[in-house]
């Protein structure tokens, strides 16, 4: 058994796609390794989906799809949370491809696709990433503080609603997945403005105002906890 498959049934899948027959030979595939699945046929419904049952530990996105296409629902996805996405979809335009990597997708599957290859590169992907360490509801229980609604773009601070900008949303969520461990300025960096030139003092100047919205008191961080000269942990959920 490899180590991952104890975590399978705890993992989450979204995967989008107009084609009602891909739907169903992906959520097939994916459950029978374990995974929750949960299926939408545009980008609207996979929104809609994420608002009401919360974030999945991994999206697979087609690209071509009516109303929303597939970079624009990373686009609105990407203005909350930096959710792990593959994309699978039957573009196999070269600078398509060479965007997508660039800037929304961990991974590019192109139709037709060998079912155990999915799998492989759906759980390669997971192994990377790791798994997000707290449970991922509508609204997620940091403790009796702070909870946050990454789709709202909300922190709940002392039963109180904080608005949160893209940015602070996508650098929590970041610190959120890798509770416990510290994630380097470096890696903050890169995953924030995956195509800018970007330098720590910006880093530090939304770790400041993420700070000033979310702690009881920003000078004595309790979630946001600096790792001088390296970058920032976030507390591992004491719940099992």
């Amino acid at each position: 058994m490899l180590p991952d498959q104890n975590l399978a049934g705890l993992q989450k899948i979204l995967v989008v796609d107009d084609n009602p027959y891909i739907l169903r030979g992906v959520k097939q595939a994916l459950e029978q390794e374990g995974y929750a699945v949960v299926t939408a046929v545009s980008g609207e419904e996979a929104l809609s989906l994420i608002k009401k049952t919360g974030l999945p530990h991994l999206a697979l996105v087609d690209l071509n799809m009516p109303g929303m296409d597939g970079f624009e629902l990373c686009e609105a996805i990407f203005t909350f949370s930096d959710l792990p996405i593959i994309m699978l979809t039957a573009v196999d335009d070269e600078q398509t491809i060479v965007e997508s990597l660039d800037r929304y997708a961990e991974d590019y599957i192109t139709k037709p696709f060998r079912p155990a290859e999915l799998v492989a590169r759906v759980r390669r992907v997971l192994r990377r990433v790791g798994n997000f360490n707290y449970t991922l509801d509508p609204v997620i229980t940091v403790d009796d503080y702070l909870q946050v609604d990454f789709p709202e773009r909300k922190a709940i601070v002392n039963r109180q609603a904080v608005n949160l900008t893209p940015i602070e949303s996508r650098l929590l969520y970041i610190l959120m997945r890798n509770a416990g461990h510290t994630v380097t300025n470096h890696f903050l960096l890169n995953r924030t403005w995956p195509t800018e030139d970007a330098y720590e003092d910006r880093l530090h100047t939304h770790i400041y105002r993420l700070r000033r919205k979310i702690e009881p008191n920003p000078k004595e961080p309790k979630y946001v906890i600096s790792q001088w000269g390296a970058g920032y942990t976030f507390p591992a959920s004491s719940h099992p």
